[in-house]
């Protein structure tokens, strides 16, 4: 079974840099108490890392440069899509954005690895912020450079982040909504203005976003799907590409920012290459043929059963199965309640008792998978057991508005006998549909309007198949018309974008500390907003309102009792059929690569960014960079 990954940025594009409750410090108003400059900034604590600090603990700092490292997509932003790329924009919403090239652009502050939030400087070499935390004053490097020699400015990112918010992907500018204004004082200093009661997450996102070049796209149009190479100042530039095949980076030997304490022991590799392919299946045989170098293995099935080829058996190929820390978040069949056969709350339910998930796991995934339950998964903001006083006080406004069950224990997924078929369940299904008024007629259930009741499941890669066949066949034995459509990535996403689907598979998860990440998921304003990822369509005063609690908490402790009250009317809600996660990375490459025994706890794997190249030789030797 293939498990998207954690690092997606469906994760990571929203809110994986890291939330932030920033404390105040001023920028250019001699009326507000400032603090000072600082090197970086961070959430509910102290940084890690002092203003002198040489390089991050988890990188290898004399790790060689060099080499190719060679993957298949295993994450993906904005329009990005996993089996496929037409345009270089990977930040608008139009076309399918290329793997990697986030890594040709730089951004004001890069994230630690290693803390749940901190950021550090990378274009911007300081940070002051206001006493009331809505006036950001970044400090630019003069030696920070775009690939053509010109000089990145604070012009040019003010320029990047006016347009990302105003032109770029909805779920960029959704989570900029709070970011008011930003200003070039002159080359050098940079003013951002955020709104009052700003998601704590909006400031580290805006410091996260690439900085462009002003001047390029004074003569290009920003929000063209295009396949012209735009100019960056990242440690890679475009180099070799196909659509629809392959793209290449290629390293910038004299960039700018190699020395920099956020940047040493990472960005080894001389090339990194995205191979596309439309299957799993077939991606597999290309790993084996070396046609490939690196793949992280979510296809339980293969794991366990074919890497038994001459190259692993003969040690050419190493696997690792390594621990995964971060939250693993949901996953599962998202259900489209904007669709009138859905919005009846039993009737999800009844779409929840009909998959057996413990004859999948057992049957087709080999046991190796969890069951998912919440948003926050594999996090201390979940839900357990019935409602502390501090939930409670916050759940009580909706007594009577939201299901009863929010103030007992958080509902769980039902757990069947195994045997694909638990009668039982299937009952419960059928019962919960005729409470509904979905009853049988000539042997075929119906709607409350008089019409069959029928589901698409919406699909774009064959692999997913098998696990949709038991699920269909016990939906069927309910007398519900269930039907898989399997399209290309391109139609999968324009339909995903226009919410044109019954239920489709997805994955998300959040930051440790979450904010404003969360509103593309489950705010009203975002189930109306074409191409955000509120694929259910939840709309909920309630929802909203414990949303606006998380984003606005002052303290951990307050963030954490107001994300469980928050999971619990979610999970409530029956929004989704809840799948699986797994609580490791298992990793398969040929053996040419090295990394850093121990990786960080909060980005995971990070390759290829701080791996290196066995091949390539020792920066002590002499090699020419």
């Amino acid at each position: 079974m293939r498990q998207p990954s954690r690092r997606q940025v469906i994760a990571l594009g929203i809110g994986a840099v890291g939330s932030a409750w920033l404390r105040p410090a001023a920028a250019n108003d001699a009326k507000t108490e400032s603090h000072g400059e600082s090197h970086g900034m961070s959430a509910f604590g102290d940084l890690k890392y002092p203003a002198d600090f040489h390089h991050f603990d988890y990188v290898n700092p004399d790790a060689p440069k060099g080499g190719l490292f060679s993957t298949i997509p295993s994450s993906r932003a904005f329009n990005q899509s996993f089996q496929t790329f037409n345009s270089l924009n990977a930040f608008i919403l139009k076309g399918d954005g290329a793997q990697g090239m986030g890594m040709t652009f730089t951004s004001l502050m890069a994230r630690a690895g290693d803390e749940p939030d901190a950021m550090y400087g990378l274009a911007a070499k300081t940070v002051r912020i206001s006493a009331d935390g809505l006036t950001y004053q970044f400090k630019m490097r003069p030696e920070a450079r775009f690939h053509d020699g010109q000089k990145l400015t604070a012009r040019d990112a003010a320029f990047s982040l006016t347009i990302l918010k105003t032109k770029g992907h909805p779920l960029i500018t959704q989570q900029m909504r709070d970011m008011v204004k930003a200003e070039a004082i002159d080359d050098a200093t940079l003013v951002v203005t955020f709104a009052a009661k700003r998601g704590r997450d909006v400031p580290p996102f805006v410091a996260s976003m690439p900085i462009f070049s002003q001047a390029y796209y004074t003569a290009h149009p920003f929000e063209e799907s295009t396949m012209d190479v735009p100019l960056g100042s990242g440690p890679y530039k475009v180099g070799r590409f196909e659509s629809n095949r392959f793209i290449e980076f290629d390293r910038v030997k004299d960039w700018w920012g190699a020395d920099l304490p956020v940047c040493r022991g990472s960005y080894n590799f001389d090339t990194v290459r995205f191979d596309f392919y439309r299957d799993r299946d077939v991606a597999f045989e290309g790993f084996t043929g070396r046609s490939y170098l690196y793949r992280e293995e979510f296809t339980s099935r293969i794991w366990n059963t074919r890497y038994d080829f001459p190259a692993m058996t003969e040690g050419r190929v190493k696997r690792e199965q390594l621990p995964d820390e971060t939250p693993s978040g949901a996953q599962g069949w998202f259900i489209n309640t904007r669709r009138d056969k859905f919005r009846d709350l039993r009737v999800r339910e009844a779409l929840d008792c009909a998959f057996d998930f413990e004859w999948t796991n057992k049957s087709i995934m080999y046991g190796a998978y969890v069951r998912t339950v919440s948003p926050f998964q594999n996090s201390d903001l979940m839900a357990s057991g019935l409602p502390s006083p501090e939930e409670a006080a916050l759940l009580e406004p909706f007594r009577g508005k939201v299901p009863d069950e929010v103030f007992g224990m958080p509902f769980v997924p039902p757990v069947s006998d195994g045997s694909g078929q638990d009668r039982k369940l299937l009952r419960r299904a059928a019962q919960l549909l005729n409470d509904a008024g979905f009853h049988i007629k000539d042997g075929k259930r119906m709607t409350p309007q008089g019409e069959a009741f029928r589901v698409e499941f919406l699909l774009d890669e064959p692999s997913f198949q098998a696990h949709h066949m038991p699920y269909i066949k016990n939906l069927g034995t309910l007398g519900i018309e269930a039907t898989l459509r399997l399209v290309d990535s391109v139609q999968a996403r324009a339909r995903r974008d226009d919410f044109d689907f019954d239920m489709v598979i997805e994955r998300f998860s959040f930051s440790t500390v979450p904010g404003d990440s969360l509103r593309p998921f489950f705010s009203s304003q975002a189930a109306a907003t074409k191409g955000s990822y509120n694929l259910a369509g939840i709309s909920d005063p309630a929802v909203d309102t414990l949303m606006e609690q998380v984003i606005a908490a002052d303290t951990r402790a307050k963030l954490v009792f107001a994300a469980r009250a928050l999971d619990r009317v979610i999970r409530a809600g029956r929004y989704w059929v809840p799948q699986w996660y797994s609580n490791a990375h298992r990793l398969a490459y040929w053996d040419v690569f090295g990394h850093p025994p121990t990786l960080p706890k909060y980005l995971g794997v990070m390759a290829p960014d701080i791996w290196w190249s066995a091949l390539a030789k020792p920066a002590s030797s002499g090699q020419a960079e």
